[in-house]
């Protein structure tokens, strides 16, 4: 009975879950028998060593002046030392958290830092800047030190906000497996998800990223904002200022309301169709090829990849002429010019976009094939929006002839032609002792 009661009480104590990366003898990187160095001072430092000291490592701040430092501005736990001071204590890893051109001040340095992982949190200043990183820079400056990437994208609340912010992803890269991985687990034991990105040369990207504003939403915006801009220059051109030169019709109260409430609808449709019209490209280039394993073009293969970003922005310019519709004192021929669009990947907004269509042919029909609609030789706006929609429909309507989709659809299933595909179409392959029709 007690041998018994000995080992449910051992079962009891043991752990439920092992660490599969750790051994019975492993030890954590930075516990609090080791320490950690942070050469500067500033905000970061100060949030960084709360952070480090809430999970029980011993912090040691280096700076090159100590009195300078208010009292209270750090933890009572961390021990302020001159750079030099710091540097002859490191244990466990060493923040650079100064800015990339104070790193040539810490060349004297360098023996003593000689052999220790130095982790580098800064930014880069711009974008699109050529050459080295400064994490690659700090490389070159301390040869004989293991140089790591991380904490680049942690800002000072982040660290402050201790457990509560512990699914936060930190990006780490270095040339030395070792140093990342001594990195990686202190991550991991401040209660951030460490997410390796391989070599050192990831820096330059990893360095940029804070500075890239919504990547993959700037070329969408951008072309929404010159669709706006033409369709609402085209209706200013038209509807206001060649009636008021060649007619003296004055009606320039038009631009505050009418004209961008005209205008919202024609970039909505446009946007929509302009979601769907790569996928066409796509389909008729596999069609020409025979393959689905030839890469798409640059170009095609960004816009096929901003399709989402698309489809919201023509949602939201269709949502914005709802509000104007509703909102204004509008003519009833304004009101009618109504678009509503949806988009999703799917048959859905092809469907969205055939109802757009049929609503802007529907109310337009009319004034689309009278001889004033066309004032100064110059078609509606509306007529302008439903050209390239309607365009996008006829092509899907072709790729939806049986012989043409059931070609597509075999290629996007894997099936190559003849002239792509090594194995001569139509021969037998054996696979595992059973002959299979190619």
């Amino acid at each position: 009975m007690f041998l018994l009661r000995d080992s449910m009480a051992d079962d009891m104590t043991a752990p439920l879950l092992s660490d599969s990366e750790s051994s019975p003898d492993a030890q954590p990187v930075c516990p609090s028998s080791r320490t950690a160095v942070i050469l500067g001072s500033g905000d970061f430092s100060r949030s960084l060593a709360m952070r480090l000291v809430g999970c029980g490592v011993r912090v040691l701040v280096g700076t090159r002046c100590v009195n300078r430092i208010p009292s209270g501005l750090f933890p009572d736990a961390v021990e302020l030392k001159s750079q030099e001071g710091a540097a002859s204590q490191v244990d466990c890893v060493v923040f650079m958290a100064l800015f990339p051109e104070h790193y040539s001040s810490l060349l004297g340095l360098r023996s003593a830092l000689a052999g220790k992982v130095l982790v580098d949190v800064s930014n880069a200043a711009e974008t699109n800047i050529r050459g080295p990183s400064n994490a690659e820079r700090l490389a070159e400056l301390f040869p004989d030190s293991l140089v790591v990437k991380g904490f680049n994208t942690v800002s000072a609340w982040d660290l402050q906000t201790g457990a509560h912010d512990g699914s936060k992803q930190v990006s780490i890269c270095s040339d030395s497996a070792n140093a990342k991985r001594k990195v990686l687990q202190l991550a991991q034991h401040m209660g951030f998800h460490p997410v390796d990105m391989g070599g050192l040369s990831a820096s330059r990207e990893m360095e940029a990223a804070p500075l890239r504003l919504f990547p993959s939403w700037s070329g969408p915006i951008l072309v929404t904002f010159l669709l706006f801009f033409f369709f609402y220059g085209y209706g200013f051109l038209r509807g206001v200022l060649l009636p008021f030169l060649a007619q003296g019709h004055n009606v320039f109260y038009r631009l505050a309301l009418d004209l961008v409430n005209e205008s919202l609808p024609a970039v909505a449709l446009v946007t929509l169709a302009l979601v769907y019209l790569p996928g066409l490209f796509a389909a008729s280039l596999q069609l020409w090829r025979g393959t689905k394993y030839r890469r798409f073009p640059f170009w095609l293969d960004k816009w096929l990849q901003c399709r989402k970003e698309l489809g919201l922005l023509s949602f939201l310019c269709a949502a914005l002429h709802g509000v104007f519709s509703i909102c204004a004192p509008l003519r009833r021929v304004t009101q009618h010019k109504s678009i509503i669009a949806a988009y999703k990947q799917s048959g859905l907004g092809y469907s969205a976009l055939t109802l757009s269509v049929m609503h802007t042919l529907f109310f337009g029909w009319d004034f689309a094939f009278h001889t004033e609609a066309y004032s100064f030789f110059m078609p509606p706006s509306y007529v302008v929006a439903a050209s390239l929609p309607c365009a996008v429909l006829v092509c899907r309507c072709f790729l939806l002839l049986p012989f043409i989709s059931t070609r597509l659809g075999r290629i996007r299933r894997g099936w190559e032609s003849g002239h792509n595909c090594p194995v001569l179409q139509g021969h037998p392959v054996v696979a595992n002792g059973i002959s299979q029709q190619v």
